[in-house]
């Protein structure tokens, strides 16, 4: 599992900052997204789905530094595209963070990601 810190700051927020590795130009680029935490997993959901840049940089380099209240975690992270997991996720993102505001922030909900905390 994640460490103890990091595990206690997701509990207290609801964005988080993630750092991948641009394709193209091979930077380190951050950005804060929302996120799903399941178990020993934490669920991304690209805001234009598998158009989003960032999901785009993962499929070629799957390093993911997930940070939060000034802790940080970092693991390989896994696209998803089964539709019906999709689904699942996308459900998670409209409980946390209101179906209205799901559908208004995210359009294209075609990829999800997973980040493992173990």
């Amino acid at each position: 599992m994640a460490n103890e810190q990091f595990t206690r700051a997701l509990q207290s927020t609801r964005e988080i900052e993630i750092t991948v590795t641009g394709r193209k130009s091979g930077r380190q680029i951050s950005l804060p997204v929302g996120f799903a935490q399941e178990g020993d997993k934490l669920y991304l959901v690209p805001v234009n789905g598998s158009d989003t840049n960032w999901y785009k940089n993962l499929l070629k380099e799957p390093a993911i530094r997930v940070s939060a209240g000034g802790a940080t975690h970092t693991a390989s992270a896994t696209p998803i595209t089964d539709p019906a997991r999709v689904a699942q996720i996308a459900d998670m993102f409209r409980a946390r963070y209101g179906a209205r505001d799901f559908e208004a922030y995210y359009p294209k909900h075609d990829v999800a990601v997973e980040v493992p905390l173990s």
